[in-house]
């Protein structure tokens, strides 16, 4: 093996140990999660702007998808931080994954 393979191994070897501590680190907090099984609107976001949906509960995490301003979306459940705000798992359609909760307001008249 020369020097450039080795570097590459190196590099993929720390990539899977910095996922693997972050997935760690996360499922924890999941583990103490709250069901909320609600539709909720998206609200707080600008009208021309789109919330982000995101893999993990943590804004620098993947973004999977966006959902416009005043879309409802079906909250599974949502969980706590103690040193940031709770993060909710949303789904609307295909796009399924993370939002901050302060951009939802739950929608307690259902009637159409």
């Amino acid at each position: 093996m020369n020097k450039q393979q080795e570097k590459v191994v190196i590099a993929a070897l720390c990539g899977l140990v910095i996922t693997a501590a972050g997935a760690l680190a996360v499922q924890p907090a999941m583990a103490a999660g709250y069901r909320v099984d609600h539709l909720a609107a998206v609200t707080g976001v600008a009208e021309w702007d789109q919330l982000n949906v995101r893999k993990w509960p943590a804004s620098y995490s993947r973004k999977t998808g966006a959902v416009a301003p005043g879309t409802a979306v079906w909250v599974e459940r949502c969980i706590s931080f103690e040193a940031g705000s709770d993060w909710c798992l949303v789904e609307r359609s295909v796009t399924r994954g993370w939002v901050n909760s302060k951009f939802l307001t739950l929608i307690y008249d259902t009637d159409i």
